[in-house]
């Protein structure tokens, strides 16, 4: 096991999905609390939070967990103690979600209010590339539940800080796919990409396959965890054919429920299809796994041997939103990886 878990870690990979606020562990919300609160939370009382059985008891816990996030240093902090993590576990880029919709929204839909928070993530990001050699990029993400108009702020927000901050990449919608689809953000859509944003999605986690035709039918160019293809063979076909890539999150589906476990997971199913598959930790302070874990259960639970873990690893970086020559720098090292094994 400890031989696997150390190949794992050796792989340069990419993580694609996860959330910033996700990443924040009990004791760092201890932390948090400690600058703002009056009675802190206890480490007890911290932990119980991420105990949770539904996806809509994740979402309270999520909102819990956010509330701690007042200032830049505070997401400085988040930021910085996540990108330690990711390297230590051999990740060599990560595009993360930011739930600039949530900021807004608490703080009086003041589009003004997030350029200071901005300029905390991106001194963490500029120390992670200096100390860490890592990279990461920005993904401003709106929550779909909330009014069009409040996620057309986040899009804005983002088509005009990416001027001044390329590692701004992309958009994506968020929040309870339950109640409310992507056909209401169209337009948005394919204005963040005339802006020159990238487009992300979730689609297909707590709803069925109608959702992910709904998201690849307003321009996505990514799709977050895609459970619901599985039931569409003809959905099967497409995504493999425009090469769209999945950012699964097996544990996370386990963790909210609407997957009854790991091994049951599509993510064989979709590699054996040939699809453009990539894992990912999604929220991992929220479910117990971080992404070298996922992959270590991809071995265990689904029998993905070596040969197909670097697989996956080039499929993170393939549909990662880093340029070809960076890409092709990563795959290259990947390669020898698989020589020397």
């Amino acid at each position: 096991m400890d031989d696997i878990q150390s190949f794992i870690r050796r792989l340069p990979k990419a993580e694609l999905h996860l959330h910033l606020e996700g990443t924040i562990t009990p004791a760092t919300l201890v932390e948090l609390s400690e600058r703002h609160d009056s009675a802190p939370i206890t480490l007890a009382a911290a932990e119980a939070l991420y105990q949770f059985t539904d996806f809509t008891g994740f979402i309270e816990a999520f909102k819990a967990v956010t509330r701690q996030l007042m200032h830049a240093e505070d997401y400085e902090l988040a930021a910085w103690r996540m990108m330690e993590h990711l390297a230590e576990q051999g990740v060599v880029h990560a595009e993360v979600f930011i739930s600039v919709g949530v900021i807004y929204m608490w703080r009086n839909h003041d589009p003004a209010c997030f350029e200071p928070i901005f300029e905390g993530l991106e001194r963490a990001r500029l120390r992670a590339e200096r100390e860490l050699r890592l990279s990461i990029y920005w993904i401003f993400d709106a929550v779909r539940h909330f009014t069009v108009p409040e996620a057309e702020r986040v899009f804005d927000k983002a088509a005009k800080m990416r001027t001044e901050y390329p590692s701004i990449v992309g958009i994506g919608l968020g929040g309870d796919e339950r109640r409310c689809g992507s056909e209401p953000f169209r337009g948005m859509y394919a204005q963040a990409r005339e802006a020159g944003l990238r487009l992300t999605n979730h689609a297909g986690e707590t709803t069925g396959p109608k959702a992910i035709w709904e998201a690849l039918g307003i321009g996505s160019e990514r799709l977050g965890h895609a459970l619901s293809a599985i039931d569409d063979t003809r959905l099967i076909q497409e995504l493999r054919a425009r090469s769209t890539g999945l950012e699964l999150n097996p544990t996370s589906n386990v963790r909210t429920g609407v997957c009854p476990s790991f091994a049951a997971h599509p993510l064989r199913r979709y590699f054996d299809a040939g699809l453009l598959v990539t894992i990912n930790s999604d929220d991992p302070a929220f479910f117990g796994s971080d992404i070298a874990n996922e992959y270590l259960l991809a071995h265990t639970e689904q029998r993905f041997t070596r040969d197909e873990l670097r697989q996956l690893a080039v499929n993170s970086i393939r549909a990662s939103f880093l340029p070809d020559v960076t890409k092709a720098s990563w795959l290259s090292k990947i390669a020898e990886i698989w020589e020397w094994e």
